[in-house]
């Protein structure tokens, strides 16, 4: 159960990083990309441009005959939100809890504050999960309304093209209650680790820079058909990556001393 001051200091933390118009922004500007802009372009591409619909169909192929139902268009517009998006959407977990989480400790050494942070009531274990709590509620914050604007603007623009709508399916219920949660612990144990260590914020979020390159493995199987990613490879890394999530998370409270913090 966290006490008061823990709660003071995740408030404090989430404040800095809102008010931080650097950081805002990045924060801002990267879902917006994945989540609006380019779904938007798929959508327009796919709808008004009929010649693009071929470079599709070696993914079609790829679907389950039970997803094989409707014309060309909507079964593109299904494979689209529930098959290619959500591999994009990856990214907006790691990005926001990474740059929450890389501005924790090394945050606080910017600013001249950690000492005074370390001669707080609270002890480093606590002190670590805080900045967690912190970083992770934000994160899931900016991963839910990315995720609702995302489908939002998608049905209107689908519907108004194509004057029927396309459902998410089953992945995106995995990929919101399962896998974007524990990437998102992976990428703040990982980068508020290195957070201790580093000197600056960039320092910090290099760390989980590494996290991107498996999504984009995914994506550029996808487009050249090598790979389609399904509900149940979805449900493997649902159940997979929780566990490596609260490894990292038990490990790194293990591994904090206040001697690397002032380093």
């Amino acid at each position: 159960m966290m006490n008061r001051m823990q709660l003071a200091l995740m408030k404090k933390d989430i404040r800095g990083i809102t008010s931080n118009k650097q950081v805002f922004s990045v924060m801002l500007i990267v879902p917006l990309a994945l989540t609006i802009i380019l779904p938007s372009i798929f959508v327009f591409v796919t709808v008004l441009v009929p010649d693009t619909t071929s470079d599709f169909q070696k993914l079609l192929e790829m679907l389950p005959s039970t997803e094989q139902i409707g014309n060309q268009k909507q079964m593109i517009l299904g494979l689209l939100l529930n098959k290619i998006m959500p591999v994009f959407f990856l990214m907006i977990p790691i990005m926001a809890s990474s740059v929450m989480a890389a501005s924790s400790f090394v945050g606080e050494k910017e600013k001249h504050t950690l000492e005074t942070l370390l001669y707080s009531p609270l002890s480093l274990k606590q002190l670590f999960q805080s900045k967690i709590l912190a970083s992770f509620s934000v994160s899931m914050m900016v991963s839910f309304i990315s995720f609702a604007a995302m489908i939002v603007v998608m049905e209107i623009e689908v519907l108004l093209l194509t004057g029927s709508a396309v459902m998410p399916d089953l992945s995106w219920m995995i990929i919101m209650l399962l896998i974007a949660p524990s990437i998102s612990l992976v990428a703040i144990s990982i980068t508020v680790r290195g957070s201790a260590k580093a000197q600056t914020i960039e320092e910090a979020q290099q760390r989980a820079v590494f996290l991107v390159f498996p999504i984009i493995a995914l994506v550029i199987g996808q487009f050249t058909g090598i790979i389609m990613v399904s509900t149940w490879i979805l449900l493997g890394l649902g159940i997979v990556l929780p566990l490596i999530a609260a490894l990292l998370v038990k490990g790194s409270v293990g591994k904090f001393t206040y001697e690397k913090l002032l380093r």
